[in-house]
């Protein structure tokens, strides 16, 4: 993705016939609908995203209104041709979800063109059931979990055993105090200080950054087991990690669950199972690191 593009919600005129536009263009046009189909009369309870480049083109479009407290629906996601398969798409719906949970969403729906389904499976949406054709193409229904089901008592208690466990078992983990900050659901959170990690230029020693990250993102798929009721061996099969700015002092390590991707029902089938997971690491409000991992669960 180009770094001249900015991700803003239409408020003037001009952007707001450039947004539904190449909503037309793109979702009605080619089936020969006419201009002003592409509007609903959610429009003005809904979030609206637009990704516009330094030129003012429209690179890409999306729509997220509630359905109730605790879901909301992704409509209305178009793409310029343009700009197709350069990350634009992906710009809009993380924007999208990052709305949903400031409004306190539990669970995303969306209704995908099964030309689409790749694109939503590649962001963790999961599917549902069928859902109605619209101009002969077949949709389907999916959707993706953004808060863990559960209590924060409840999650305390998880957090507690998680924490205890990595300091009984991964020695490493005590000697970098790795320690958890906080989990609301949305969230984990995980930190270590700077003092027992620190290299000889004073900066955070890479190794503990792999390790932090790598853990955090094992403590997120260990919690997501507990609020299924499930439990196996988890494991790190494969992962990758960028740095991009050393660390100075005491990093926050802070793991999404809209960041994951793996579906762990089977596991119940004992069938293992794999969950993608991405963790980012800051430092001073600043991104200095982004690990992905590809962790597997192996029953017991």
């Amino acid at each position: 993705m180009a770094k001249n593009v900015v991700l803003k919600q239409p408020e003037t005129p001009a952007e707001w016939q450039a947004y539904f536009q190449l909503r037309w263009r793109v979702l009605r046009a080619p089936w020969q609908q006419p201009l002003g189909s592409e509007q609903d009369d959610l429009e003005a309870q809904s979030v609206h995203l637009m990704l516009v480049s330094d030129q003012g083109e429209i690179a890409a479009v999306g729509r997220l209104h509630s359905v109730d407290s605790d879901i909301a629906q992704v409509r209305y996601m178009a793409v310029a041709d343009a700009w197709q398969g350069k990350g634009a798409g992906a710009k809009i719906l993380e924007g999208l979800e990052q709305h949903a949970v400031e409004l306190g969403v539990k669970v995303v729906i969306l209704n995908a063109r099964e030309t689409a389904i790749p694109f939503y499976h590649k962001f963790g949406y999961t599917d549902v059931a069928a859902a109605p054709t619209q101009f002969g193409i077949r949709h389907l229904k999916m959707q993706k979990v953004l808060m863990l089901p559960g209590e924060p008592v409840v999650w305390a208690d998880w957090c507690q055993t998680l924490q205890q466990t990595w300091h009984n078992t991964i020695p490493l983990s005590a000697f970098m105090q790795l320690h958890i900050e906080h989990f609301d659901g949305y969230q984990l959170q995980c930190s270590a200080p700077l003092a027992p990690n620190i290299n000889l230029h004073q900066t955070m020693f890479a190794g503990s950054i792999y390790t932090l990250a790598t853990l955090t993102g094992w403590g997120l798929l260990y919690l997501q087991l507990q609020s299924l009721g499930l439990s196996g061996m988890q494991v790190l099969a494969d992962a990758s990690i960028r740095y991009f700015k050393p660390i100075r002092s005491m990093p926050q390590a802070i793991c999404r669950m809209s960041d994951t991707r793996g579906d762990l029902r089977a596991l119940a089938n004992g069938l293992k199972v794999q969950q993608h997971i991405r963790v980012v690491l800051y430092c001073d409000g600043e991104r200095c690191a982004e690990f992905n991992g590809r962790y597997a669960v192996l029953p017991e």
